[in-house]
């Protein structure tokens, strides 16, 4: 990191410390806030983490032109959590929302939404609104149904598009979705997201799938709306963009001219571990994740062509690591290399995204850093970034100056809990405990990043020292109990 930098990212963050003000320094120097993030996407699913099957030139232009890091983790190893954790700042042991929880079905008509954020929650994006900052989210929501105090537009939000719900996101084909509190129609019949094969149907055959496709591709008129906002707003006040795409979430149905672009060999999916058959499940996944990757670049494009994209702190990321079902193949596209188990597991390979990071003038050009960070950190860094007062009481901490080149922060642990299991990672150690038996796990991650070899019995002073961590760090939630460790409330 460069004298200059330094001292001008020290700068903002000292003055809006100290001062508590809206903004250190006029609102045109206020730089964009974009981020990008991805839904169960491991890091070695692109190309500039080592992918060699499936093309994202896009992403992987932003790592030449600022900087990739090695090891990112989310807040929780599924959904609503994990945004949860992102949005407020907070990790597992503090946060509102610790599980994904379903308000509804996938009938028809059922209830939208997910568990609410509370009314008047301190998120990042309620924080850069009140600084000047014209804010949109795009993409999937899950943090509270359209009817709740949860909603987008009550969290910070000046602008939504996009599926409120995160179940009612498994189908790329809807019949609706939501503009801020208003639903509009999506010309589609309903298609049941969780189907199989019917008996007699060939699988071979292409119009078999046809039934799983509609006329109208959510994500088309997801990213339509995102470079609308952009168009509109942009160099008229600064902009915060979370761009919260569903991909690559299954089910596998993007447009066939999309998978047509990849040429694997391939066996018929047929439904049978949820979501929609897909005759080529393996260029289907590769189609959705290259699909994120050119709705970056259309992002790009759009702030480029408003003379924007040189000051635009740009970040791409996951909400937490690849999938498991739905016809996926990980071990086809070596998509957790070496880490352990994946999506919905308190283990490296659940917990593990991408995060590249691209400022023109802050972040030097094609650099890399295997410092730990994670999403809780993106809070204060945006507020940083935007010479914005940051709160006292979040958990996770400042990277700009590690993203400038310098060097790591100090920060307290990292701290997960999910169900019933605590983890915990302090400098090469990691923990993982289970509540209901008991059971605690020691792990040494440079040697053994694929968390193979339990060293528990071999340092039982180290094993008391991470459980008193994890003791510290978790504070009960009654509306999401830790299971062995927390009294469950009485259902309402």
């Amino acid at each position: 990191m460069n004298r200059r930098t330094f001292l001008k990212l020290t700068g903002l963050a000292v003055t809006a410390v100290a001062t508590g003000c809206a903004s250190a320094s006029t609102t045109s120097e206020r730089p964009n806030i974009v981020l990008v993030l991805a839904d169960d996407l491991s890091p070695y699913e692109l190309g500039c983490y080592g992918q060699k099957k499936i093309r994202t030139p896009n992403i992987d232009r932003l790592a030449a032109e600022g900087a990739r890091f090695d090891v990112c983790y989310s807040a929780c190893p599924v959904c609503a959590p994990s945004r949860c954790g992102l949005l407020t700042g907070l990790h597992m042991g503090h946060a509102q929302v610790r599980n994904n929880w379903e308000r509804g079905a996938f009938e028809p008509g059922a209830k939208e939404g997910q568990w609410p954020l509370k009314p008047g929650t301190d998120t990042i994006a309620r924080r850069l609104q009140s600084a000047g900052y014209r804010t949109g989210c795009f993409g999937k929501w899950g943090l509270g149904g359209p009817d709740t105090d949860g909603r987008p537009t009550l969290q910070g939000f000046d602008r939504f598009y996009g599926y409120n719900c995160q179940r009612h996101a498994h189908q790329y084909w809807p019949t609706h979705l939501w503009s801020n509190d208003t639903r509009v129609p999506v010309d589609n019949p309903v298609i049941h997201p969780h189907q199989r094969l019917p008996k007699g149907a060939d699988p071979k055959d292409p119009k078999t799938y046809e039934r799983y496709r509609g006329r109208a591709y959510a994500p088309d008129l997801i990213i339509a709306e995102a470079e609308r906002f952009i168009n509109e707003n942009a160099g008229q006040s600064p902009l915060f963009i979370f761009y919260a795409t569903p991909l690559p979430h299954v089910g596998l149905t993007p447009p066939e001219n999309e998978i047509d672009a990849y040429d694997f060999p391939e066996t018929p999916y047929d439904g049978r571990a949820g979501y929609a058959p897909q005759r080529r499940p393996r260029a289907a996944y590769a189609a959705m994740v290259s699909r994120v990757d050119a709705e970056v670049g259309r992002i790009a494009e759009a702030l480029r062509a408003k003379g924007q994209l040189e000051n635009t702190l740009f970040i791409f990321s996951g909400d937490n690591g690849t999938t498991f079902n739905g016809g996926t193949d990980r071990a086809f596209f070596d998509a957790t290399r070496n880490l352990r188990e994946c999506k919905a597991s308190i283990y490296e390979g659940g917990l593990r995204v991408p995060f590249v990071v691209r400022w023109p003038g802050h972040v030097p050009a094609g650099s890399h850093s295997s410092t730990p960070i994670w999403h809780v950190d993106l809070y204060p860094t945006f507020c940083a970034a935007a010479g914005v007062a940051t709160p006292a009481k979040l958990d996770g901490v400042n990277i700009l100056p590690l993203l400038a080149g310098g060097a790591a922060p100090k920060r307290p642990p990292f701290y997960w809990e999910f169900v019933h299991r605590q983890a915990l990672r302090e400098g090469d150690w990691r923990w993982v405990h289970y509540c209901p038996s008991g059971k605690t796990e020691l792990y040494h991650l440079p040697s053994d990043p694929g968390e193979r070899k339990n060293l528990a019995a071999q340092y039982p002073d180290r094993v008391a020292h991470g459980l008193r961590l994890m003791q510290a760090a978790h504070t009960p939630n009654p509306d999401f109990p830790l299971k062995g460790l927390d009294t469950a409330p009485d259902k309402k």
